[in-house]
């Protein structure tokens, strides 16, 4: 709780934890605290690695071009994320194109550009209030013909209750068919994370998880929340604002950080 895990997460973990000592037999060399720690981080990690998502391995092993349209609301780091993961293919020496479909605000479009004229890469974008679908249309079309290998769509993050907005994430959706939909949640956010996940996740299915601001995140227990309120894995962790602070998701790596002191 104090690594800010959602209460029915706690809950799992507890009954984890119950049935993995119940009946057990403890040599009398191992101290019952550390029994019961062991068989607590075995708990955690058990719905831990459950979250886990390679997603160089799904992007190398499909057809082109690979359609990935980031959803969540304004403020978590989406278009930020969207350049660092353009960044990253393109050191795996793949091609990209980025889709300007946050057309509510002129600020995103804007923000997108400056990230692919750094990075070197296409962007597709109309004016702003223009028709997100149509933008994102014409991106998927034209990585089509000039055989790109990526297409990153950016979309707009009105609070999740906008019942326009979600209209709208299901018109893209439906317009160009996304391989992949990933939805970035703020990590400091904790419950209201959920709810944005739980929310999409409703509205237009989401396949993987960014959590951004880890760094600032004293112990990241949104990252268990979120993989357990979904059910959906969470593909990499942000940590910080340049284009090389993103981190695939590990288990591992989580588990010692909600244990570290």
């Amino acid at each position: 709780m104090e690594s800010d895990v959602a209460l029915p997460v706690i809950e799992e973990i507890k009954n984890n934890v119950r049935e993995g000592l119940v009946g057990k037999r403890v040599d009398r060399k191992y101290s019952l605290d550390k029994v019961v720690e062991s068989s607590l981080r075995n708990a955690i990690e058990a719905v831990l690695k459950k979250s886990e998502f390679d997603f160089d391995g799904y992007v190398s092993s499909h057809e082109r071009p690979v359609i990935i349209m980031f959803v969540g609301i304004n403020g978590t780091g989406k278009t930020t994320a969207i350049a660092k993961l353009a960044n990253r293919l393109q050191k795996q020496g793949l091609t990209t194109v980025l889709s300007a479909s946050d057309t509510f605000r002129a600020g995103a479009i804007e923000q997108l550009t400056v990230h692919s004229e750094r990075l070197g890469t296409k962007i597709v974008k109309h004016q702003s209030g223009g028709d997100p679908a149509a933008v994102a249309y014409d991106a998927v079309d034209h990585a089509k013909a000039k055989r790109r290998d990526v297409v990153l769509v950016d979309t707009a993050g009105r609070m999740q209750t906008n019942t326009n907005l979600m209209d709208e994430m299901k018109k893209i959706k439906r317009v160009i068919s996304p391989h992949l939909v990933i939805f970035v949640g703020d990590s400091l956010a904790g419950n209201d994370a959920i709810e944005q996940a739980v929310a999409f996740d409703k509205a237009v299915g989401i396949d993987a998880v960014i959590l951004t601001k880890i760094d600032t995140d004293a112990k990241g227990g949104a990252a268990l929340s979120i993989a357990n309120a979904i059910g959906k894995p969470i593909a990499f962790l942000s940590t910080g604002q340049g284009y090389e602070d993103i981190i695939k998701f590990d288990s591992k790596w989580m588990l010692e950080r909600l244990f570290s002191e």
